[in-house]
């Protein structure tokens, strides 16, 4: 489980010393207080100077937001305001680490590196600079002012898996008079944002809350003038989301280290912002509006066309089972999918379940969807249904198919509660969805017929989450089933069914 932590220190000593201070030593004091007020005044002249002057140079100064914000507004405005030949990195969030920079930029995929290169001309009296070049009768080679190092993946906290993101390098050199020869290959009018499709690129959670949301979250400021430079590249994943990212960057994606071309920005992001679990938060957007739901209205635009295509092409019953306005076709019933599972979390009893709720009033459809089903096609059943049913797992994420004001019914398996609350339930709820979490009881769970009844794996499941995620994975996630108590369980499909019949009625008679 993820859990947040941070450390305050406060350093004492000396106190001792201090009561001991003669009247004498009061006065010598003040006068090194008064020293030292003046001596401040000074160092913030200093600190303040490249505001007003143009300097270009980064300052390491500490960055100010509420705890438990990440990468608060302090921060965003304090990064936003970089000015022209200067780098800018925030590593105060917890889960990733950003650096901004504007200038004459160019990628050198070979050493995994980008170069804001400045001439001096551009930072200092340009007399003064000709007036030491003829005294001194040379030139030096470039300079390295500035050297930073980012690993531009949004899950910074989890060391043994950075270990495995490729590190970026961001080098900052001011190039002398007369020198400077970094020619491009490629030059590009627009912003470039280098993220990573490493780590847990390959589950559809992590897919979507590690990569596609922070990449909307960042990338929506440019209004699609931006291109994605993509560490760790997979052919597949640029394939699967194509769809989403026509819808946020009008040019190609660029393969970082497959691409030796020197390519030339006038400005560029590496790393994410991310915010919650598969979540905006409007108050941290630079337009202070976006939403999850702006990204939802995202998803529609970049599936519906690709649904309509499908349609077309596909016999009468894909056409009812993927249009939008299925229940239209279906008179007055609402639709109820199921998104089954095989293997583990799987629900054993899933016939009687559809049996149950056809009896209710649902259209009910049993959705097995795999790694090889385009998205578009997920997207049509869930974005044509009014209840969605599954069982806790990453297969949850797609309750971000489902148009707001529909039904996300969450079954939560032993000793998984706080996780699908966290990850899925609160999520939902901020998409606008009506959110219903059934927890199983102990006779439910495949566990029962395999532990003593006083077991703590059934009868305290957060003792042995306690032990470790390898436990609670073990046991909980990979060894356990659902057979679901049908009569406990229609209590919450029957008030799925009476909202969202009720919902439908108004919606038909508009």
């Amino acid at each position: 489980m993820v859990r947040y932590h941070r450390h305050h220190q406060l350093r004492r000593g000396g106190e001792s010393m201090k009561e001991d201070v003669s009247q004498n030593e009061c006065k010598r004091t003040r006068s090194r207080l008064f020293s030292l007020f003046l001596l401040s005044l000074l160092s913030c002249c200093f600190v303040l100077a490249p505001s007003f002057i143009g300097f270009s140079f980064n300052l390491n100064l500490p960055h100010f937001y509420p705890l438990g914000t990440e990468n608060g507004p302090a921060v965003l405005e304090f990064c936003s305001s970089v000015s022209e030949g200067t780098i800018c990195c925030d590593r105060t969030g917890y889960r990733s680490d950003i650096c901004i920079m504007k200038g004459d930029i160019r990628t050198h995929s070979s050493s995994s590196s980008i170069f804001l290169y400045s001439n001096p001309i551009s930072f200092n009296n340009q007399m003064t600079n000709l007036s030491r070049t003829a005294v001194s009768g040379k030139q030096d080679s470039d300079q390295v002012h500035q050297h930073e190092k980012i690993k531009p993946y949004t899950r910074k906290w989890e060391t043994s898996l950075m270990d495995t993101i490729d590190e970026l390098n961001i080098i900052y050199k001011k190039v002398s008079l007369g020198t400077g020869n970094h020619s491009c290959d490629v030059h590009h009018d627009v912003p470039a944002l280098f993220f990573s499709t490493g780590g847990y690129t390959g589950n559809i959670y992590h897919e979507f809350n590690d990569g596609i949301i922070p990449l909307f979250i960042t990338s929506r400021q440019f209004n699609k003038q931006v291109v994605f430079v993509i560490l760790e590249y997979h052919d597949w994943w640029v394939m699967k989301y194509g769809d989403i990212l026509s819808r946020l960057s009008d040019f190609p994606a660029i393969d970082f280290s497959g691409d030796n071309r020197t390519h030339c920005f006038p400005e560029a992001i590496a790393g994410l912002r991310i915010h919650d679990e598969l979540s905006v938060d409007s108050s941290l957007m630079k337009d202070n509006k976006s939403s999850i739901v702006d990204f939802r209205n995202l998803l529609d635009q970049a599936y519906l066309p690709r649904i309509k295509g499908l349609i077309q092409d596909e016999a009468k019953e894909a056409q009812d089972r993927l249009s939008p306005v299925l229940s239209e076709n279906q008179g007055n019933k609402p639709k109820l999918t199921i998104l089954s599972r095989s293997g583990s979390r799987m629900i054993t009893n899933e016939n009687l379940l559809v049996k149950i709720a056809e009896e209710i009033g649902f259209i009910v459809e049993v959705f097995r969807p795999d790694r090889t089903t385009e998205l578009a096609k997920i997207y049509g059943v869930l974005n044509a249904s009014e209840v969605m049913v599954g069982v806790h797992g990453a297969a949850m994420t797609h309750f971000l198919f489902m148009r707001p004001g529909s039904v996300f019914i969450q079954v939560i398996p032993l000793g998984t509660s706080w996780a699908a609350e966290t990850y899925y339930g609160e999520p939902a709820k901020k998409l606008g969805l009506k959110y219903i979490g059934y927890e199983i009881q102990a006779k439910e769970s495949s566990l029962w017929k395999k532990y003593d009844r006083d077991d703590p794996v059934l009868r305290d499941p957060e003792s042995i989450n306690q032990k470790g995620w390898e436990y609670t994975k073990k046991i909980y996630l990979d060894s356990q089933n659902v057979t679901l108590d049908v009569r406990r369980f229609q209590k919450r499909l029957r008030r799925a069914y009476e909202y969202s019949a009720s919902k439908l009625k108004r919606h038909l008679s508009q």
